[in-house]
């Protein structure tokens, strides 16, 4: 059952010049759950989750994981701490293979620096990297990419690579996993592989899930909690029923008319 809050999103503003992105927008994620924002185009989602990564500064607010303070950390910093995404628009390395691109996310875990890596060779590399090779192949069987994992990501079909981004995503082992759109330009048989591997990332994985995603089936199916944003404020927030069941998101986001309109 979901528990304390993991991250907590206090007032936060985002601006570019005159454009409000996100305007006085609050929530909190509880550990072991998945929370799904959703709202229409151009409503803030990404925004939000940009905040939430270190890839966006927010103009007003703050943003604490774990009860930490990271609304400055840089991005490599929050990854240290346990944060993880996947993108919209897919960021894989296009001519390394599966494995490689997926070892990429262990990056942060590996020995670093010119005396340190010496020290960590001649202290047993190899082993090193072993173990994170085995964590890698573990991921490789969970996502049932076995068959695909020395092909170039490049190669790959569309719902073939957003698999890998989400196994590069895991290999960081983060505590919250942000997913930008993970369904998005899937069909069906492709939509309910990614809804099973994401609920088996909350349930047997132990990560709380932060995810964006225009399928409402999806979200309805698997969200404990949802809120929803329009022209960047947070217009609705509780269980997907309580949701559904708003006026401002049947109005806002579901496109229905008032009643003296119809």
């Amino acid at each position: 059952m979901p528990g304390d809050p993991i991250l907590e999103a206090e007032g936060v503003s985002l601006r570019f010049g005159g454009v409000r992105a996100l305007t006085d927008v609050s929530f909190a994620v509880r550990a072991g759950e998945v929370f799904s924002i959703i709202g229409p185009n151009g409503a803030g989602k990404t925004s939000m989750v940009n905040c939430v990564s270190g890839r966006y500064r927010p103009t007003e607010g703050r943003i604490r994981f774990e009860g930490q303070d990271i609304t400055r950390l840089p991005t490599n910093r929050r990854a240290a701490l346990g944060l993880g995404r996947t993108f919209q628009n897919l960021a894989l390395f296009g001519h390394m293979s599966v494995l490689d691109n997926i070892m990429v996310g262990r990056h942060h875990l590996m020995g670093a620096g010119f005396l340190r890596g010496m020290v960590h060779w001649i202290g047993g590399a190899r082993q090193e990297e072993l173990r994170h090779r085995a964590a890698v192949e573990e991921i490789i069987d969970f996502l049932e990419i076995q068959h695909v994992r020395k092909a170039p990501a490049g190669t790959l079909s569309y719902g073939l690579r957003k698999r890998v981004e989400l196994a590069r995503a895991v290999a960081l082992r983060p505590k919250l996993i942000l997913l930008d759109e993970p369904m998005a330009g899937m069909n069906l048989e492709e939509k309910e592989d990614m809804a099973r591997f994401i609920l088996d990332l909350n349930q047997e994985w132990g990560m709380t899930v932060l995810m964006i995603e225009h399928d409402m089936g999806v979200v309805m199916d698997i969200s404990h909690r949802v809120m929803v944003l329009d022209f960047g404020r947070r217009i609705a927030e509780g269980s997907p029923d309580e949701v559904m069941a708003d006026p401002h998101v049947k109005k806002a986001y579901l496109g229905e008319l008032d009643d003296e309109a119809a």
